[in-house]
């Protein structure tokens, strides 16, 4: 394998950057991944070993340098895009949050905290809404969602700041509290942003849990955009509206006749049907009811497709789910809604092996660039394994005395294939390095010529 693999995947996020911009990201990303779970900004640096110019310039490459996010998302997008499953293209929605701790750090407030020992837990931080992307990786039978699009969400007590708050608010132009968005409503605009990104003749498949499927989210659906989430039990249904007879006068109506709710569904013993379907990498057998009706408190006119479900041995309680695309299959609706997963995986790794809650920033600008650096570090290392690193293993994965039963190569397998290629060529650019290697390739060179 080259040794500037990696290197030269990074070209074409260029034009993302000004030239001295280009040469912090790429010196930034090849230390973030280096430095791991201390993914700090100077331990980032650090790992690299040196520091081609000043240090504060890096600092001021998430503080202050003009490069736009998003744009930056497009361009990812555009790498990995290639290794996206054909037919729709399925994209996962979801929260997660970045825990902190000091009382002067932009945009942190207090969250519920999902993780948390106690019902109701909270906790203070950062509350990101992210979209990733789901792709299939060589050597992986799961899918794997790579984030491409995040933003900060701010709860109206956060936007009442004073004093030092108030002057950030001048300074970066930030909206009042009247102007406050909802979770669902960032990531409806992050919708937008990937529709626009994603060629328009393909169908994107937004996948998200409860709290990502009410009416911000159904009734501000770009085109070529179908919703796909989860389903109250209790949720009012209805037929769709009857059709006007000629020459009646007055408003047509926008809903028929009441259906039942998902939970009344599930209560009727009969016109239970069943399927096999492939759920989080097992082949599961369940049983499922189905009809096309109106849920009009969230989706107005729009009809949806319900699918509620039954565990036949009894050990999970009953549930529904829903999709604007009634044409869709009963079991491609739940296979589609467990690669949900595939987001809560990547917030894992990215937490765990590359530091997304150890960023120190605390001015604006800085809070919403150095901590989804771990997303972009993350979205990378998939991207190279797709691309480079799997070839590192042409029999597949070797099977460890203390893992017998693992098979396919986790992240933390990627990321240390892809580290070990970095610090080879850590070593390899020191100027005393590069004289021995460039005499023992001459070598080479001559004794292959001897023996030709």
């Amino acid at each position: 394998m080259e040794q500037d693999s990696f290197h030269s995947m990074l070209v074409p996020l260029a034009a993302v950057f000004s030239q001295p911009s280009f040469e912090n990201f790429v010196l930034l990303v090849k230390g973030w991944i280096l430095a791991g779970v201390r993914a700090m900004t100077s331990t980032a640096l650090e790992a690299w070993g040196q520091f081609p110019k000043h240090f504060a310039t890096y600092y001021r490459f998430f503080s202050r340098a003009a490069w736009n996010p998003d744009r930056l998302g497009d361009a990812l997008l555009h790498m990995v895009l290639p290794f996206a499953p054909d037919g729709p293209l399925v994209a996962a929605v979801d929260d997660t949050i970045a825990r902190k701790s000091g009382k002067h750090i932009w945009g942190a407030n207090v969250h519920h905290d999902p993780l948390g020992f106690v019902p109701n837990a909270l906790c203070f931080g950062h509350n990101w809404v992210v979209l990733a992307v789901i792709i299939r990786v060589p050597l992986l039978e799961r899918l794997v969602g790579v984030p491409v699009y995040w933003r900060l969400y701010r709860s109206k007590k956060g936007r009442k700041g004073k004093s030092r708050e108030g002057r950030e608010k001048k300074t970066t132009g930030a909206t009042s509290a009247r102007d406050h968005r909802t979770r669902p409503e960032l990531a409806v605009e992050i919708v937008h942003r990937l529709r626009q990104a994603v060629p328009a003749e393909r169908l994107i498949e937004l996948v998200g849990d409860s709290a990502y499927g009410g009416k911000s989210i159904t009734r501000h659906l770009p085109e070529g955009v179908v919703a796909l989430s989860r389903l109250p039990m209790n949720a009012a249904l209805y037929a769709m509206p009857p059709e006007r007879p000629a020459g009646r006068n007055g408003r047509p109506r926008v809903k028929g006749k009441r259906r039942p709710s998902p939970e009344q569904m599930a209560k009727n013993p009969h016109g239970w049907r069943t399927v096999t379907v492939r759920l989080y990498g097992k082949n599961v057998r369940v049983l499922y009811k189905t009809l096309v009706a109106l849920w009009y408190n969230s989706a107005g006119k729009l009809p949806l497709r319900i699918v509620v479900v039954r565990d036949p041995k009894g050990r999970r309680k009953d549930d529904a789910f829903f999709t604007t695309d009634v044409k869709a299959l009963p079991e491609s609706v739940l296979e589609t809604y467990a690669l949900r997963w595939a987001i809560e995986v990547a917030f894992r790794d990215s937490k765990q092996t590359l530091g997304f809650e150890r960023s120190q920033a605390r001015t604006a600008h800085a809070v919403k660039r150095t901590g989804p650096f771990a997303f972009v570090s993350y979205t990378l290392t998939v991207a190279w394994f797709c691309q480079h690193g799997y070839r590192l293993y042409p029999e597949g994965i070797p099977i460890m005395p203390w893992y017998r039963q693992k098979r396919t190569p986790s992240f933390a397998n990627m990321l240390q294939l892809l580290r070990n290629l970095l610090s080879e060529q850590k070593f390899c650019n020191t100027p005393q390095n590069i004289v021995v290697l460039k005499n023992l390739q001459d070598s080479r060179n001559h004794a292959s010529k001897r023996a030709a």
